[in-house]
């Protein structure tokens, strides 16, 4: 089994140490592709151990071209995607490109995958948007063959899927045995596949079918009964697994009540448009939420060390454009 990264050290508690991505998708509110390494070159001077690219067809740059180029432009940072939809890549073409970016990274790839969820992009690029379950299916199938692949092993497959005759992953990564491989996840369906495979697990609201966030899986008590689910289905190996969460709203402020209420009448009036307003959220439920962090740099801090006592969680995520903001507090924690 790999091991994450931080897997040898834990805090005094008893719990992983943090860590801390960022990430990027070279669009224009980031300044367009060609200010793209130097947004990666920023996380990696501001101390975050990630930076991750995700996956879709719109206005990004290809994450794993992207990669490519960052395992040239930056030294120490982790180098990930969050996350590869899977119904675009056979994983034996994808476990040739992860390796060979792990080893011209010299072993810094952490590889994100999921089972896909945009039902438009799929659909405008004219690749079948399979079942839920049949997805699934195919992730769990393709999570086998890349644990093979990927450890430069010869691999023989007969699946529903896929069917691997023979085949020897090559190159050999930089990481023994392999690369770590991230699986994200809301739904009890996913997450035990997660707990199955993954040695991180991203573990995020459930969604409805037109891929909105569920309000009422932001709370921390939902959060705490997700984790509750891994651990069930992961048996033995869980404390093997590192927990990623991303926060998805983070407000700098001095008066963290009065900003949770209007966070609430925004919430109201449908925005942030992700977000589906499917339960009443209370100031309380705001200020708890892992997705949402209001306050001071002291009070944030804080707050992340309280979703770790709670959950275990201890790999934090935060959007490209909040990377700059989020800074002092990375700062605070590092190395808790």
């Amino acid at each position: 089994m790999t091991q994450p990264p931080n897997d040898a050290g834990g805090s005094s508690s008893g719990l992983r140490k943090f860590r801390f991505g960022a990430g990027g998708e070279g669009n224009k509110d980031e300044g367009g592709a060609r200010k793209f390494v130097k947004l990666a070159q920023n996380a990696e001077e501001l101390g975050y151990d990630t930076f991750a690219v995700p996956d879709h067809l719109g206005n990004q740059v290809g994450p794993l071209a992207a990669l490519g180029a960052l395992t040239q432009a930056t030294s120490t940072i982790r180098l990930a995607t969050s996350v590869l939809a899977n119904g675009w890549r056979h994983p034996a073409l994808l476990a040739k490109e992860a390796n060979t970016i792990d080893v011209l990274s010299k072993g810094r790839l952490e590889l994100g995958i999921g089972a896909g969820w945009m039902k438009e992009e799929f659909d405008k690029a004219g690749i079948e948007f399979e079942s839920p379950g049949t997805r699934i299916r195919r992730l769990d199938e393709a999570l086998t063959v890349l644990d093979g692949l990927m450890r430069g092993e010869t691999v023989d497959f007969e699946g529903e899927f896929y069917q691997i005759r023979g085949l020897e992953g090559s190159p050999r990564p930089r990481q023994g045995p392999r690369p770590p491989i991230a699986v994200g996840g809301g739904g009890p369906k996913m997450l035990a596949l997660a707990a199955k495979h993954a040695d991180i697990i991203s573990v995020a609201p459930g969604t409805t079918p037109d891929g909105k966030m569920k309000l009422s899986d932001m709370t921390l008590e939902k959060t705490v009964e997700r984790v509750d689910r891994i651990r069930q289905a992961a048996g033995d190996r869980f404390d093997e697994i590192e927990l990623n969460w991303t926060i998805a709203v983070i407000v700098i402020t001095d008066d963290r009540v009065a900003t949770a209420e209007m966070a609430l009448k925004a919430l109201e009036q449908g925005y942030p448009p992700n977000i589906a307003h499917d339960t009443e959220f209370t100031v309380e439920d705001v200020l708890t939420s892992p997705y949402i962090a209001i306050g001071s740099f002291e009070e944030i801090a804080d707050q992340i060390r309280e979703v770790r006592r709670r959950t275990t969680m201890s790999y934090v995520g935060v959007f490209p454009t909040q990377m700059d903001a989020f800074a002092p507090v990375l700062a605070q924690l590092k190395g808790e």
